[in-house]
């Protein structure tokens, strides 16, 4: 078996640590915040503690000041968990790198500490009931009045809604001027104008805060803008493929975790006088599964190593994302076959793990926008080489 050489003792020692707070901080509650729709902030405070939380973020602002592995250690070990609640990765991988890449260094000093000790809860406030994965097309309007900005509209399917402290909030400053009339805003919650709407019921990840978001002529300092005005779209896609990567990391290890726990309970399972692992029908499901799980894995691993390497470009990260995506759906419903009936039961993992998987095909951009992406790609490489 290919065997995984990314990581050193220290990251390993760090895996470790993640564990063992999953397993006391977490695995007990999980349940509970699933029925409430969102879990504590006092998990926050402790996972910051840990120093779980924004890792990369240099020592300066707080931070580890460590490399993405350590990121992706903490996204990896959620993911074998099962326990989809806590909104890490939003958080860290998402608001904590627009704030670190872009943000002035008064914004750096405002909320990057709070957020690596989990004070200050991040989220990323993009898609609207009008705009999915066509940013361009969003309505929430930032008008200049003064030295502040005046904003209005409304943003839907946001996580973290419920808890977060700080939005990087995508608006239209310019609306005659497609997408180069968009800019980027740190929003503080706690100002005037600002409400949240109903936490959302979703199909799965039911522990994930997911809210509406409404603004009502919200006035924000124009020194809340990160970067500049007009620059908001090609921030945002030059942070994609890193979004698209995290989500491929998560899918990975979900496969191959569903994978293995579906093993051992085929390998004890009887019908018919011998387990349902002894069947060749199941040894060859499992051996398609496993076969395409490690090739995913193996395309995962060399995208981090060249995101590592500032190499990863947009559409390498699609077919990554892609990919995965569809391997994570493929194998949480193929395994739960194997489970039967149990499988259709909520206390056992595979049934969260099937209910939780239909939005990787969905969040970070749609299954057929990576289509997009990667065809456009390769019609426009074939134009360019018969030239």
């Amino acid at each position: 078996m290919i065997q995984r050489d990314l990581f050193n003792a220290e990251h390993e020692a760090f895996r470790d640590t993640v564990r063992r707070f999953i397993d006391k901080e977490i695995a007990p509650y999980h349940e509970s915040w699933e029925e409430q729709g969102l879990v504590p902030r006092d998990l926050w405070l402790k996972a910051g503690a840990a120093g779980m939380l924004c890792c990369t973020v240099p020592e300066q602002y707080g931070g580890l000041g460590v490399d993405y592995l350590f990121d992706v250690v903490v996204f990896e070990e959620m993911a074998r968990s099962g326990f989809t609640g806590p909104g890490f990765l939003i958080h860290c991988d998402l608001v904590a790198t627009y704030i670190k890449s872009f943000g002035t260094e008064a914004q750096k000093q405002q909320w990057l500490p709070k957020m690596v000790r989990g004070e200050a809860i991040g989220s990323l406030g993009m898609t609207e009931p009008h705009a999915g994965s066509d940013l361009k097309a969003i309505r929430t309007r930032a008008v200049r009045d003064g030295d502040d900005y005046i904003i209005s509209g409304q943003k839907v399917f946001i996580s973290n809604g419920q808890l977060c402290d700080v939005i990087v909030l995508a608006t239209k400053t310019d609306s005659s001027a497609g997408a180069k009339g968009v800019t980027l805003f740190l929003v503080d919650t706690s100002l005037p104008g600002f409400r949240r709407g109903k936490n959302l019921k979703k199909l799965g990840m039911k522990g994930q805060d997911t809210s509406e978001m409404f603004f009502d002529e919200v006035r924000v300092p124009a020194s809340a803008m990160l970067g500049e005005e007009g620059q908001g779209f090609s921030l945002m896609m030059t942070k994609l493929a890193q979004e698209r990567l995290a989500q491929a990391i998560r899918s990975a290890t979900v496969c191959e975790t569903v994978i293995d726990y579906t093993l051992a309970y085929v390998a004890e399972r009887k019908a018919f006088n011998q387990t349902i692992a002894d069947f060749q029908n199941t040894q060859f499901k499992l051996a398609e599964l496993k076969t395409e799980a490690v090739v995913g894995r193996t395309f995962t691993d060399k995208c981090i190593q060249l995101f590592m390497q500032d190499k990863l470009d947009a559409v390498d990260a699609a077919m990554a994302k892609m990919w995965l995506s569809n391997l994570h759906c493929k194998v949480v419903d193929e395994c739960l076959q194997l489970f039967g009936g149990w499988g259709y039961m909520w206390e056992y993992p595979i049934a969260r793990a099937y209910a939780d998987a239909r939005i990787v095909k969905i969040a970070g951009g749609s299954i057929e926008v990576m289509k997009h992406i990667i065809g456009r790609h390769m019609l426009s490489d074939y134009r360019r080489q018969s030239t």
